[in-house]
């Protein structure tokens, strides 16, 4: 087990508050940076892949860009550069929504599926998880993050 102290030569931490919360955001850098390495070997971003998961789950409904804005795990403001590089890749397509000229309608394609039925394991980290914690801690560890974040006040 490598302990956080160790990761950062950190020597001392002034309570267990301020190194939960160091610990909080070394342990993002590392899974972020782990699932970008994993989904660029795929030719897509992170982002990228958090669009086709929510379009998957919506599937066969088409969504819109502003339900993609608003469930996105990482913010952007730029969600139409963002689509168009995966509709490039024949990942989404986008066509005219009948009810509001202004809006389009994004469906995930068959090739957008089949990639994330290549890829769901190695970014749910199948491969680090069960080794890392059983199943039990995990269920802690998301009682723990959810009453971390409290009531989301941010």
């Amino acid at each position: 087990m490598a302990r956080l102290e160790d990761k950062i030569q950190a020597k001392k931490f002034s309570s267990e508050w301020h190194k939960a919360t160091i610990n909080i955001v070394y342990t993002h850098n590392w899974l972020t940076n782990l699932l970008e390495e994993r989904a660029s070997k795929h030719d897509l971003t992170l982002q990228q892949f958090n669009v086709l998961r929510i379009l998957r789950g919506q599937y066969p409904s088409p969504v819109k860009n502003s339900l993609l804005r608003e469930r996105m795990l990482t913010k952007t403001s730029d969600i139409s550069r963002l689509i168009d590089r995966i509709i490039a890749k024949d990942l989404v397509s986008r066509t005219s929504c009948d009810q509001d000229k202004r809006a389009v309608d994004l469906l995930i394609t068959q090739k957008g599926l089949d990639l994330l039925e290549e890829m769901e394991n190695q970014m749910m980290l199948a491969d680090v998880l069960p080794h890392n914690i059983t199943e039990k801690q995990c269920m802690e560890l998301n009682k723990l993050l959810d009453k971390f974040r409290g009531k989301d006040k941010l």
